[in-house]
């Protein structure tokens, strides 16, 4: 996962350029006007996307066919689309914060907070290049890629999110899907990650269904060898070691995927990117307006803690971000809780709701086999 660790670590050090509509200046006033004029000299549409992208437009036209070209261009497609399905479900909107890093790229960060629907939602894209860190580079040797010693230039390029809900009925949702290169002598190391998980507070059948299924749905229209090793290997990641417990009920997770091409993996990429919203936002209508008590509000608060436990301890670009000297902290925390809470010896009661959604947490199920159908207990969920 050092593609991940990149896009939430290396490219830290940067200079920091804010953007805000109604101010003059690289991206003020001038903005809307600029996407336009830059639309109309090169094929690149920008007007939909939620800042300039990182890479110069007349850089990205020369390159239309480049991988890098094409994956900054599909994140920064993905973010706008899901930024804007979800502000279609708040009245709040998103702050747009675009960064440039002094070494090579930025990122383009979006935060919503404190919504009527969305206690804090970020989305972020980052598009860094540069030289690979030592530690980084023996990081990868010790995972199969076979770099040489010496300078070795890179390439990354993500869109990760974490959407924690107000109301404890909606699950937090997380995605991250990233591209990376590595030039070695004359030779170019490439590979795609990714993923995307669900965490609710109360276990709700339908929704783990719908959400696994959609999932599945994307992965089998490319392989259908995919989604259980997909789903196996995201229990194991998400998986709170001193809790005994999974963060939830999991998802797709992936690395490292070079096989069969590089348009194979793209095209499967993109179709799990693109597959987020109706996974998820079909959730956040359902249970938005539900009604929901104190005592369930606590118990969210209680899974949040466990959710920033899992970011602090485990999670393995964010400690690597943490310990970069010059990090950029706004975007590695990006995807903690605004609140989160902590009781001593807590324990739920038996047969409680709280007790089994942790029920499931130390003992990952099945949502959906891998011949397509719904096993019968999670039909009659649904009904």
């Amino acid at each position: 996962m050092v593609a991940n660790v990149f896009l939430r670590g290396l490219a830290l050090i940067y200079c920091q350029k804010k953007r805000e509509i109604g101010k003059l200046g690289k991206y003020g006033a001038a903005f809307t006007a600029s996407l336009t004029l830059f639309s109309a000299k090169n094929p690149i549409e920008t007007k939909a996307f939620m800042a300039l992208p990182i890479t110069p437009l007349d850089k990205l036209s020369r390159n239309p066919d480049d991988m890098k070209t094409r994956m900054e261009l599909m994140i920064m497609k993905v973010q706008s689309d899901f930024c804007k399905a979800l502000e279609k479900e708040d009245a709040v909107k998103f702050k747009v914060d675009r960064w440039e890093r002094q070494e090579g790229g930025g990122g383009v960060t979006c935060v919503l907070q404190n919504g009527s629907v969305f206690e804090k939602a970020g989305v972020n894209v980052s598009v860094v290049y540069g030289e690979l860190p030592p530690a980084a580079a023996a990081q990868m040797r010790s995972r199969g890629k076979k770099l040489k010693e010496g300078k070795l230039p890179f390439f990354a390029a993500g869109l990760s999110a974490v959407i924690h809900p107000v109301n404890p009925m909606i699950p937090t949702v997380h995605f991250n899907y990233r591209y990376f290169e590595v030039q070695s002598e004359e030779e170019r190391h490439w590979w795609f990650g990714g993923g995307t998980d669900l965490t609710p507070y109360y276990l709700n059948s339908a929704d783990c269904i719908h959400f696994h299924s959609t999932l599945k749905e994307a992965c089998d229209k490319h392989d259908k060898s995919y989604y259980p090793k997909f789903k196996k290997w995201c229990d194991d990641y998400f998986h709170i070691v001193h809790r005994g417990e999974r963060r939830g009920i999991g998802g797709i997770f992936f690395d490292d995927l070079d096989t069969p091409n590089s348009e194979d993996c793209f095209q499967f990429v993109s179709e799990c990117a693109n597959a987020v919203i109706p996974s998820y936002i079909p959730l956040v209508k359902r249970h938005k307006l539900a009604s929901y008590t104190k005592v369930e509000r606590e118990w969210q608060l209680l899974r949040r803690g466990r959710y920033v436990e899992f970011n602090l301890i485990y999670d393995r670009g964010t400690k690597f971000g943490l310990y970069t000297p010059g990090a950029r902290y706004e975007s590695i925390l990006m995807s903690l809780p605004l609140y989160a809470k902590w009781e001593y010896m807590q324990r739920s009661a038996k047969d409680s709701p709280e007790e089994t959604l942790l029920e499931v947490l130390r003992n990952p199920k099945d949502w959906v086999d891998v011949s397509g159908s719904k096993p019968e207990e999670l039909q009659q969920g649904q009904n």
